[in-house]
């Protein structure tokens, strides 16, 4: 049964399901798992994630791509900048990402996710051996040429790297390098550890 101890709403009780976690992979042939892109705005995530899912699919794999920029334009529209909304922003995904790797599906999720507590959040609910940390691993500098965005020419408020603290990760199952390789060989990198997990 799920923990429901921490909901505002004293009346809501968890309705359990006649079909389990076992029985979706079986009807996919594959393992729930959530892949988590962090890094700076302009790092590549969201890029080797595209990559990445078109490998994932043309493989047979049931797959989707929760991307930060596109989960702002509906979700989580309302919500802004601040760390607290930062935070909200993250949990309600880390909630959402938790139900596809629950429905059996690779669950691709593209956010900067810029504190350790959320990603470690995001981690817990999809479950231990359910979840890959990617660190995208670009420099600020780097980041900043690019601008794909045109972010950083913005002169935003509270931009992640620059005025908002960016936590990198302490130990991702993988860390990528968007100078060195291109983003179909990162996401081919991805891909083999994906593939792995799943065996």
């Amino acid at each position: 049964m799920k923990d429901v101890s921490q909901n505002k709403n004293e009346n809501i009780v968890w309705h359990n399901n006649k079909v389990s976690y076992e029985d979706r992979c079986k009807v996919l042939g594959q393992k729930g798992v959530v892949v988590w892109f962090t890094g700076l705005s302009g790092s590549g995530k969201s890029t080797v994630a595209v990559e990445l899912e078109k490998m994932l699919n043309e493989a047979g794999k049931a797959v989707y791509l929760l991307d930060g920029d596109n989960i702002r334009c509906g979700i989580n529209s309302d919500l802004g900048f601040s760390d607290e909304d930062r935070n909200e922003n993250i949990r309600r995904i880390s909630e959402i990402a938790a139900l596809f790797q629950d429905a059996g599906i690779i669950t691709l999720v593209s956010f900067i996710s810029p504190f350790r507590k959320m990603r470690q959040f995001a981690r817990e609910r999809a479950g231990e051996g359910n979840f890959i940390e990617v660190y995208v691993n670009t420099d600020f500098e780097t980041c900043m040429e690019r601008d794909p965005k045109g972010l950083y020419k913005k002169q935003i408020k509270n931009f992640t790297g620059k005025d908002s603290s960016y936590e990198e990760p302490l130990n991702p199952e993988i860390v990528l390098d968007t100078v060195k390789y291109s983003p179909v060989e990162c996401a081919k990198q991805v891909y083999e550890l994906v593939v792995k997990g799943m065996l």
